[in-house]
Order: C-alpha cells, then sequence, then structure tokens
C-alpha cells in the first residue's frame, strides 16, 4: 500500500512515499515561504521517483499543525484536492507528533510560536502524555519538568535548553521524512481534517 506523506507546516516543504512503514522515495527542500508554488511539482517528483502515478495512491497523510499558517493551510488544501480527485482516504498528524516522532523514549515536540511563547506536547514511546499546547516558555519548560530525562525535537527546542539543562535537545527545523513513514502507516483517516492553530494569526483586517 503506497502512503502519500505531505508536510508544509514549518521552514520546509516535504513529500514522501511510504510503503510497509519505510519511505521509499521523497523530498525535502528547506524554504521559509514558496510552499505553494513548489508543491505540486515536488509532489509530482516524488511519484515519478517510485514509479508511481496519483491512482496508486493508498492513502494520503498531511501534518495539520500547529506551524506557519501559510504553509499548513498549503499542504492540507493540496493534499484536500488529491483527496478529492484519487478517492485515496485523507488522515492527518499534528506537528509536534511528528517532530517527537525522530526520538526514543519521552520526546516532546516544540516550535518558537514567537513573542516568548511555544508550542509544545509530550510523548513517551509514540503516546501523547497531554494535548498540544501554547504556553510562555517558563511556564512550558515547567509544565515538561516532570516528564523525567526527555529529548527537546524541533526549532523551538532550544528556547527550553536552559530550564531544562537535562533535556537533550535536537533542534530540527522540519520533522523528519522517515519518522513520518510509521506515523503515516497508523494514521486514521478521517473525514474532514482541520488545521491545528492553538491560536489566532498575528495579521489582523484593517478596520473600515
Amino acid at each position: 500500500m503506497a502512503i502519500l506523506v505531505i508536510d508544509t507546516c514549518l521552514a520546509a516543504c516535504q513529500v514522501g512515499i511510504v510503503h510497509a512503514g519505510r519511505l521509499i522515495a521523497g523530498a525535502s527542500e528547506p524554504m521559509e515561504r514558496g510552499h505553494q508554488e513548489r508543491l505540486a511539482p515536488m509532489a509530482a517528483e516524488v511519484m515519478a521517483s517510485a514509479g508511481l502515478s496519483f491512482s496508486d495512491v493508498a492513502k494520503i497523510v498531511v501534518t495539520l499543525g500547529p506551524g506557519s499558517f501559510t504553509g499548513l493551510r498549503v499542504g492540507l488544501a493540496f493534499a484536500k484536492g488529491l483527496h478529492v480527485a484519487t478517492g485515496a482516504p485523507l488522515a492527518g498528524i499534528g506537528t509536534l507528533a511528528a517532530l517527537a516522532a525522530s526520538a526514543e523514549g519521552v520526546a516532546a515536540g516544540v516550535i518558537d510560536a514567537r513573542r516568548g511563547l511555544v508550542y509544545f506536547q509530550a510523548f513517551d514511546g509514540g503516546r501523547p502524555l497531554g494535548e498540544p499546547e501554547i504556553a510562555p516558555i517558563a511556564e512550558a519548560a515547567e509544565a515538561l519538568r516532570g516528564a523525567g530525562r526527555l529529548t527537546l525535537v524541533g526549532p523551538g527546542a532550544a528556547l527550553l535548553a536552559d530550564a531544562l539543562p537535562e533535556a537533550e535537545v535536537v533542534g530540527r527545523a522540519a520533522p523528519d521524512l522517515a519518522a513520518l513513514a510509521g506515523l503515516a502507516e497508523r494514521a486514521a483517516p478521517a473525514g474532514d481534517p482541520r488545521p491545528l492553530y492553538l491560536r489566532a494569526p498575528d495579521a489582523r483586517p484593517l478596520p473600515t
């Protein structure tokens, strides 16, 4: 069963093909902007490198956030379009879970939410120890302190390093595609996956 994995929530555009829990083809390009222009060509390139067509895809899995407001909407819109076009079931994975999946044992995905805030969520062997949260750095560190020795993974991991000196810090800019493969295999299809923002966007409409 070929599974198409899409991730555009953070500072990379990523597409992978998973078969039997293993990444068999993939591409990842660092970028802060431009996901919308690059995603469709990248997906076509990855499919071609795997010797597959979009009609061969048995499931589509996309990261849902938190992350870049624009990026996560780009990935989800593309995934939903493919879902409609191919009929392949669609499933979503949280970005924090995707980040933590690259570490063993107790791990927390951490993303810089700006303005002294971080998104975070802890896992033990892939099992969530709580819900995705957004909090000031000091409060996030306090919430994670009870998890014991853990690995902090993600673009916001270094922000918690001083408060959690016993933690291992892995400053990944985006989820690891190979780690996403296992999550994609287990991800349950949802009727209409929704983006996970955790807070309102910074942009506000101009007053009329």
